[in-house]
């Protein structure tokens, strides 16, 4: 009994200490770093903590590591590649490993992957890096970084979201999950998608599209009338049950409300979908199935769109390794289920659920009103057929992926605000912790009938960048007096049309990375977070691998 009473002083002096609270019939930790996530960002936050010698502790809502890297999103949105540094190019070297071993190459030759040599997009040859890979394995490369860091992760632990954040003033004392465990630090870290830490904490957030004059900016609000990539309809598509008779009602799936004045801001935010693993192997693929609840009224549109002589049903289905596909929305009606997700970011635990479940049907339905229903082109439907979803992925969650992409939730408004003017270059970024360089990317957040009739989608806004731009430090601090001891390096403080951009995966890495680095060197220091020299941080971060400046 006295060995272990010795025993339980040294784990709590260390920071990994823990005891059981009889009193209050909860277990409680301590470390000096809680990460509160299971996002790609959670798992570099709390390495970089790790290995700059502070303990940490990931409390994960989800079973799963890796948020959407290790749930689908296998095909990488990477933008310019020399700006990808430190613990996430470390990642990608993983991946790389990986796939240089034969027996990583089950249902494919590797000399059948993609080009060979330098050419090949998905290969960093000299740098040892692979950007493009299957799910599993990108799960398997997060946990080897957990492992070899020996970090504690406690998993499926969801926060409670009412009581379960306490406070002294702006300083965060401890938080609480739902199953009663008590988690107390020095810093604590919001990892999330939808910023369920911070917004419990009492950080100022936006949730939805600010208007143009509220940053100026020009691409921010409602944007109709913008038809950038290709995700709107490029024909008359009639959006009446009866065409061309508004008294029959519209098709599923369109809206009835008025979109809104171009330039205002509004509660709506980008469609959220499920990228897929897809498979066309014999051996490994399951033949799409009809779901519970299937409904073939729901994708009439589709039907409208396919008798336009639109044919681009296949053009997002990119290659993985092993005959697979990261499979994203394309064309005016796809896989994002466009206006089925808006109060989201605020819902209740459940309310999510049924979003989740929701979009899920929507989809599952969709590849089988695709694969069978009589109307559907005859070439799209036989190819269509040869799909499946992969056995040997998501074997715990009936082969479909864990995560739904959260494109955006909530987004922080804390020291600085990103915007499109830091991205664009029209100014400059103060303290540089890190850097983007993707398309200002938001997908559509309505579809709606235009004053002639037809239909139309809006908010799908693709921004072409000249040069890589550099994400500030005050877009992870939340404001001092809101946050003293809370980093966000996910729901970064910026606008809705900036975080186009900077809600790529290697950049959440980057910014985990960023956000450890600034929490141990505050707690090295004996300082609050907001009060370490700038200039102290990015030697650090240099000398960590982070590129700061292109």
């Amino acid at each position: 009994m006295k060995l272990n009473k010795i025993l339980l002083s040294l784990l709590i002096i260390s920071g990994w200490g823990f005891h059981w609270n009889s009193t209050a019939g909860a277990r409680e930790y301590k470390a000096d770093v809680i990460v509160y996530g299971g996002t790609s960002a959670a798992v570099t936050t709390a390495v970089q903590v790790s290995r700059m010698g502070k303990s940490v502790m990931i409390v994960s809502p989800d079973k799963h590591l890796g948020g959407m890297t290790s749930s689908g999103l296998g095909f990488t949105d990477t933008g310019n590649k020399e700006v990808i540094g430190g613990l996430a190019r470390e990642f990608y070297q993983l991946i790389y490993n990986h796939y240089q071993k034969p027996e990583s190459w089950k249902w494919q030759k590797q000399s059948e992957y993609g080009n060979k040599g330098q050419g090949n997009p998905a290969i960093d040859g000299d740098k040892r890096t692979m950007w493009i890979f299957e799910p599993h394995v990108a799960e398997q490369a997060f946990e080897s970084m957990i492992k070899t860091h020996h970090i504690k992760v406690f998993r499926k632990e969801l926060l409670d979201r009412e009581q379960g954040v306490i406070k002294k003033g702006s300083h965060i004392v401890s938080i609480k999950t739902l199953s009663g465990k008590i988690f107390q630090g020095k810093i604590f870290v919001d990892a999330t998608y939808e910023g369920d830490l911070m917004a419990a904490s009492g950080v100022s957030y936006h949730v939805g599209r600010e208007s143009t004059a509220t940053y100026n900016e020009e691409w921010n609000g409602i944007q109709t009338g913008v038809l950038h990539h290709g995700h709107h309809f490029k024909t008359n598509i009639d959006p009446y049950i009866i065409p061309r008779n508004p008294a029959s009602g519209l098709l599923p799936r369109i809206s009835a409300e008025d979109p809104g004045k171009k330039g205002d801001g509004d509660h709506r935010v980008q469609a959220y979908c499920f990228r897929m693993c897809l498979t066309d192997h014999p051996e490994n693929r399951i033949p799409f199935s009809r779901p519970t609840g299937y409904d073939s009224t729901q994708y009439e549109l589709l039907i409208r769109v396919y008798d336009s002589g639109w044919n681009e049903t296949f053009h997002k289905f990119d290659p993985i390794p092993n005959r697979k596909t990261d499979v994203n929305n394309h064309g005016p009606f796809s896989f994002d289920n466009i206006g089925m997700n808006y109060d989201y970011p605020e819902a209740t635990y459940e309310r999510r659920r049924e979003i989740i479940q929701e979009h899920k049907n929507y989809q599952r339905g969709l590849l089988y009103f695709i694969a069978t229903d009589p109307r559907i082109p005859e070439k799209i439907q036989q190819k269509m057929q040869r799909w499946g979803l992969a056995q040997d992925e998501f074997a715990d969650n009936d082969n479909w992926p864990y995560n739904i992409y959260v494109r955006e939730a909530r987004r922080m408004i804390g020291k600085f605000i990103m915007t499109e003017n830091e991205l664009l270059k029209k100014r400059p970024t103060p303290e540089s912790i890190g850097m983007g360089s993707y398309t200002i990317d938001s997908h559509n957040v309505q579809r709606y009938v235009k004053p002639d009739g037809f239909v139309q989608n809006e908010g799908d806004i693709g921004v072409k960048l000249d040069h890589p731009y550099q994400i500030a430090l005050g877009s992870i601090l939340p404001k001092r007096n809101e946050g003293e001891n809370l980093l966000v390096p996910v729901c970064v403080s910026s606008s809705h049309i900036a975080f186009g951009s900077i809600r790529m995966e290697p950049v959440f890495m980057i910014l985990g990375q960023s956000a450890g680095t600034l929490a141990a060197l505050a707690l090295a220091k004996k300082k609050n977070i907001h009060d370490i020299s700038y200039n102290d941080l990015k030697v650090q971060l240099i000398h960590d691998g982070q590129i700061l400046e292109y």
